[in-house]
């Protein structure tokens, strides 16, 4: 397995998870708060949390990705 990379922004209150260092794009899931990053062959290699603070008061975060 490889490295993972993630980046937290205190200022834009955004956690980014990276997987895989590749060029990519975010697209939307069905959490308005939640993107994937996407390669150009439509798989996974990271996703982008937004609102991270607002989470505290939350039990839980359930995401559920697609698969390539």
């Amino acid at each position: 397995m490889g490295k993972v990379n993630i980046y937290y922004d205190k200022e834009g209150d955004f956690l980014e998870i990276i997987f895989n260092e590749k060029d990519g794009h975010f697209i939307g899931t069905d959490n308005y708060d939640v993107m994937e990053k996407i390669d150009e062959d439509g798989k996974i290699i990271g996703l982008s949390i937004m609102n991270v603070s607002l989470l505290k008061n939350k039990d839980d975060l359930n995401l559920y990705l697609r698969t390539g």
